[in-house]
């Protein structure tokens, strides 16, 4: 005799005990999820991120003429290598007022690198150079810059530093201005005409 041939059944589903059947006890059956109490539900709080109100998408609406600029070490030192007035260039950048910031730290760093930046130190002593004091420990001028950058959304960071650089391209909303070819050119912001195109 031959084999009886069985064919498979498609679709075919297990015989289940529905959860709210008589014969399942009332100590074993499950509470189904539509009659949970309200009360016992557990609300679920999500945080957000936390955006500053100066940011319409990435543009910063905070910045406009005159524009604030908060400067770096290097950036001084390399506007006195290229010979470039630091206002000056400026402004032949953006074609608006500018107003350099220096932070405390910024100076102290100049103070401690010597004599051979006795010029830039003299530059950053300038009257229409103003000073930011710094309430945090220690002389680090890169932490204080990119900390004061993420608090207030008003300020652009002219440094010529590719770390800092970087730290700050993280930051939404904050231009860097740096020296190339011999002039001062400006990026993430939309409205600078002076910046020479790359």
């Amino acid at each position: 005799m031959g084999k009886i041939k069985k064919t498979k059944k498609f679709a075919a589903m297990k015989r289940m005990i529905r959860p709210s059947d008589e014969r399942i006890k009332p100590k074993d059956r499950q509470i189904s999820k539509k009659t949970k109490d309200p009360s016992q539900q557990e609300i679920q709080v999500h945080e957000a991120p936390k955006y500053s109100s100066a940011l319409f998408f990435k543009y910063n609406t905070q910045l406009g003429p005159p524009f604030r600029i908060v400067i770096d070490t290097n950036f001084v030192n390399f506007c006195v290598k290229n010979k470039i007035d630091l206002i000056q260039g400026m402004m032949e950048c953006l074609y608006a007022k500018c107003i350099p910031y220096v932070t405390d730290c910024v100076m102290a760093e100049l103070e401690k690198l010597g004599s051979k930046y006795k010029i830039a130190l003299k530059i950053v002593k300038d009257p229409r150079v103003e000073r930011l004091p710094c309430m945090h420990k220690g002389t680090y001028a890169d932490d204080c810059l990119v900390q004061r950058v993420t608090q207030h959304k008003c300020y652009i960071v002219a440094t010529c530093d590719k770390d800092l650089q970087q730290r700050i391209r993280k930051i939404p909303g904050i231009p860097i201005m740096y020296i190339k070819n011999r002039r001062c050119t400006i990026e993430r912001l939309p409205d600078a005409f002076g910046a020479p195109k790359i």
